[in-house]
């Protein structure tokens, strides 16, 4: 009794060991270094160093976007997939904190019993009998080694990474309902100016028809004319489908048909504008924002763990035990002579010569190549960053160059207008100074439309809205 005493005092204490290393992010990693870790690259007239808002669309002051994010939010399939992930790798942690320790059992049982007499060494045979047995067993695995405690590490860094991915598909769902809305305010608006395009193009088709027809022009210029109304017309459908397929898509973010999307949504005919300057914030803050560096990080925290669970396998499992029950004829259960009991040490060991040292080394190496993922993940998310900020500064710049083009178009057709109301100009002058205004119109949105779409680029680089 003394003995088995001193051996449970003995394994509580060395219960202290752990197997494999402790995780700590590697110092050479991407993720601390201090030239990724300054200002982003920016035009300082386009974005400013401030923090990012965790929800970016509430910059654009539009109360229709924001039911349809917020609508998006609470149906989105996607999301209620990434729910229910982080549902199971919730069981999963559970799974592994349960995982030795205490253990108990029950095991009643009865049966018509022919025993073999020689398994007693007797020479006759045993007679049949009624035999029954009722045991009650506990038991407690002791985690020596610390295999399960980096069982429960994995777990917990598994969960984490779930998480993180389930912040990932956010931050793309709401960017998706952004880019969809957009593209149906940007489809509208841009029709509308191509039916005043092409209605300007009709008038210039009649107009050098009677010139034909006077004698004042030849019949190259009414075909010329022509051609021009019938590739302006061409391009209607071009903006009808642009505006069906962004309806169609938030129908399904949102997981509710086209005629139930929040009023207006498919008349909507002007671009969500952010009046502020863009927070973009530094290249720290980002890499601590972006939840995918924050799955990957997760990752290698469990690959590392990994190595430790791989390791105790190597040693042996130990625990301690106690049952109590009785044994033998139905009628004489409980009695003195059927009653057992015992407790003691146990020790279980799998000689490890079954490739346990090979699943090590293929833990270590799994750990490095989370590593390199890792910093893949920081440099690349660094480069989407630094690539959508010069696409979006390089779009305002020609966005402010087409509205300098845009107004000095309607200058000239404002100017060639008083001319003909003057006597000073022709109808058919006048009728072309307002056709190239009204393409400069149409340029001017579709550059409108790239901003705002490299705006939500942008964001999505950033990481924001989880």
């Amino acid at each position: 009794m003394k003995k088995l005493s001193l051996l449970g005092v003995g394994l509580m204490l060395s219960a202290c060991q752990m197997v494999g290393p402790n995780y700590e992010l590697p110092k050479d990693a991407a993720f601390n270094r201090g030239d990724l870790q300054g200002p982003l690259r920016s035009d300082a007239n386009s974005v400013v160093s401030a923090p990012v808002p965790a929800d970016w669309w509430r910059l654009y002051h539009d109360a229709r976007l924001d039911a349809l994010v917020n609508q998006a939010l609470s149906a989105n399939t996607e999301l209620r997939v990434a729910a229910a992930n982080i549902a199971r790798s919730r069981a999963q942690v559970e799974e592994a904190e349960a995982q030795g320790g205490w253990n108990g059992g029950v095991k009643l049982g009865a049966q018509r019993l022919q025993e073999s007499g020689e398994a007693f060494l007797l020479p006759e045979k045993v007679p049949v009998a009624n035999i029954g047995e009722a045991i009650l067993s506990a038991s407690y695995q002791f985690d020596l080694w610390g295999t399960l405690k980096r069982g429960v590490e994995a777990a917990q860094a598994n969960a984490d990474a779930t998480q993180a991915a389930a912040d990932t598909a956010r931050i793309t769902l709401v960017a998706d309902v952004v880019k969809a809305y957009t593209q149906v305010c940007a489809a509208n608006e841009e029709y509308h100016i191509a039916r005043e395009s092409l209605d300007l193009q009709e008038q210039s088709v009649t107009l050098t028809q009677r010139l034909r027809d006077a004698g004042r022009g030849d019949e190259t210029q009414v075909t010329r004319s022509q051609t021009q109304f019938k590739s302006l017309r061409a391009e209607l459908p071009r903006y009808q489908a642009a505006r069906e397929a962004g309806l169609f898509t938030l129908s399904m973010l949102l997981a509710k048909p086209v005629n139930q999307l929040p009023a207006g949504t498919a008349a909507c005919a002007e671009l969500p504008h952010i009046a502020q300057v863009l927070p973009v914030g530094d290249g720290a803050t980002l890499l601590k924002r972006r939840p995918d560096i924050r799955q990957a990080e997760r990752h290698l925290a469990a690959a590392t763990a990994s190595i430790g669970v791989a390791t105790g396998q190597l040693y042996p499992d130990i625990s301690i035990g106690a049952q109590v029950g009785t044994i033998g004829i139905l009628d004489n259960l409980g009695k003195p002579e059927t009653n057992r009991w015992g407790f003691g040490p146990m020790l279980t060991w799998t000689v490890p010569t079954n490739g346990s040292r090979a699943r090590i080394r293929e833990a270590e190496a799994g750990t490095q190549a989370a590593l390199a993922h890792f910093d893949g993940v920081v440099l690349n998310a660094i480069r989407e960053t630094q690539t959508s900020l010069a696409q979006y500064s390089a779009l305002l710049e020609r966005r402010d160059a087409l509205q300098d083009a845009e107004r000095s178009a309607q200058l000239a057709a404002d100017q060639t207008h008083r001319f003909y109301q003057a006597g000073r100009a022709s109808f058919l002058a006048d009728l072309q100074a307002t056709r190239t205004y009204t393409d400069m119109r149409a340029q001017l949105a579709m550059a409108n439309t790239q901003v705002a779409m490299g705006q939500i680029g942008l964001f999505l680089a950033l990481g924001g809205g989880w």
